[in-house]
């Protein structure tokens, strides 16, 4: 039986490479608008994070979502992020 591959992806904030069920990705459309996506196949530019508070907090202190994804971030979309990483 083939094995197989289990796709990786690099956190924004840790740096680590995880599996992508292991990670949270946030969607930025060409519409501007920022969301989180669950089922990882929305299109725009993406950006992965740890499904960690921690981690979370961290980015939003440095403001390294914005950066990737060259957008302002809203503080509701955060408490949305929190929320699904809460589940």
């Amino acid at each position: 039986m083939k094995v197989r591959k289990i796709p990786l992806r690099t956190c924004i904030i840790t740096k680590e490479k995880l599996p992508k069920k292991d990670l949270l990705r946030i969607v930025r459309t060409k519409e501007g608008n920022v969301l989180c996506d669950e089922t990882g196949k929305l299109n725009g530019r993406g950006a992965y994070i740890k499904k960690d508070i921690n981690v979370l907090e961290k980015a939003q202190k440095s403001k390294a979502l914005e950066r990737h994804l060259e957008c302002k971030i809203e503080e509701n979309i955060y408490e949305e992020i929190k929320k699904i990483i809460e589940k």
